[in-house]
């Protein structure tokens, strides 16, 4: 089958994404053309590299307005390349702002649609539903609640499972950093991973209430350690700036660019809501999240989300398996409910117990790899006219390895 395909991905995280599942389909068949927008993983992984958008990725509306004219050309050679006649499918990939335009012009010219890792518009922005419905022809879902979503509203879905949990499976752990805490694991101590958020405002503002809550364990729990994960460089320098001349001789440890191997080898975690947490429930480590807002984002936002939780394993479960806070106003709260948390998980043996039984359960259900290949293969079905045909497939760590 000789097919042509085009990817449109706009950030560096889909881009990850979109690489293992074009390396899937060209162990599928390698007779498959894929080009696109994307970046340096999916050039790696064999796709060919119309422009590379993710040195354009913008968050936020003030970001955004300065290149809206620039992402409208983008648009417009998209539309070129569609005019030409010869691409066979569209594959976006998150970016929702953007991708809307891929989507209505390849529609323009008879084009299916594929959107994988779709927007929350189960979240927040349901009015644009329609838009999907008259943008897109198949969902391919990554958390279940999207399936039962997009179904409802007449947009066929197939769950696929998420892609973060085949990023966790090739992850290389550094094992000798790992060696290191299960040393001090055997010695009594109780290791407590720290989350405090990717994003400055993140760090800037949940920290300090995790700094005091630190304070707080470790006069009540003097045999733990409490293991820093920084996301980037400034913002652990930024974190050890806030520490008083009492707070030196706290057991904290930080730490950049090692979340995974925190993460594996703590007994619990406080942490910031956000996309990590799949990869605490992968790793089967229990967590408090927290996340701190102002007064009116906290008002718009009652209005706006409709979520009964901020957490992706609790959206995914009928329970709540990692207790979570929103923080508004008096930081008090938010310490007591963190300091609390800890405490119980390590001190209290049943309910933490039952933290893993909950989270084997969620586990077993949805953290398993293999949604790269999944998608691939449905894609791969929908060319060659057989639904989801299965074939030969590339291990899914073989591009992390080439790469590495």
């Amino acid at each position: 089958m000789s097919a042509n395909i085009f990817f449109s991905v706009g950030e560096p995280s889909g881009d990850q994404h979109a690489a293992r599942m074009v390396s899937q389909i060209l162990a599928l068949d390698s007779t498959i053309q894929v080009r696109g927008f994307g970046g340096q993983a999916m050039r790696d992984a064999g796709c060919h590299l119309d422009r590379d958008l993710t040195q354009h990725a913008v968050v936020g509306l003030i970001e955004v307005i300065p290149k809206l004219r620039e992402f409208f050309r983008f648009a417009d050679e998209a539309e070129e390349i569609f005019r030409q006649g010869n691409v066979d499918a569209v594959v976006l990939v998150d970016f929702p702002g953007f991708n809307w335009h891929i989507a209505k012009r390849a529609k323009k010219y008879g084009i299916p649609v594929y959107y994988y890792c779709p927007p929350q518009l189960w979240a927040w922005g349901g009015w644009r539903i329609k838009k999907m419905k008259r943008s897109v022809d198949h969902v391919l879902a990554v958390l279940p609640v999207e399936e039962g979503y997009f179904e409802g509203h007449g947009i066929p879905t197939t769950f696929v499972g998420h892609p973060f949990f085949d990023a966790v499976a090739c992850h290389r752990l550094d094992h000798q950093l790992l060696d290191r805490f299960r040393d001090i694991s055997l010695s009594g101590e109780h290791l407590v991973a720290v989350l405090p958020g990717s994003r400055e405002h993140e760090v800037h503002s949940n920290w300090p209430l995790m700094l005091e809550a630190i304070r707080r364990l470790h006069r009540a729990n003097t045999r733990t350690r409490f293991l820093v994960a920084a996301y980037r460089d400034r913002q652990c320098i930024w974190c050890r700036d806030q520490m008083t001349e009492e707070d030196q001789d706290l057991p904290i440890e930080f730490f950049v660019d090692r979340t995974s191997e925190v993460v594996e080898a703590a007994r619990c975690a406080m942490m910031v809501s956000g996309s990590v947490s799949l990869e605490l429930m992968a790793r089967r480590t229990p967590a408090a999240v927290v996340y701190r807002v102002g007064r009116v984002l906290h008002t718009v936002g009652k209005h706006v989300l409709r979520l009964d939780s901020i957490t992706l394993p609790n959206l995914m479960s009928d329970r709540k398996v990692f207790p979570e806070m929103v923080s508004v106003g008096k930081t008090e709260p938010a310490i007591d409910f963190l300091t609390q948390s800890i405490h119980a998980m390590l001190n209290d043996h049943f309910y933490f117990q039952g933290l893993l039984e909950s989270l084997d359960r969620l586990r077993d259900q949805y953290a398993q790899p293999g949604a790269s290949q999944r998608a691939a293969e449905f894609i791969h079905g929908q060319l060659s006219g057989v639904d989801g045909m299965p074939g030969k497939s590339e291990n899914l760590c073989d591009l992390s390895r080439r790469a590495a």
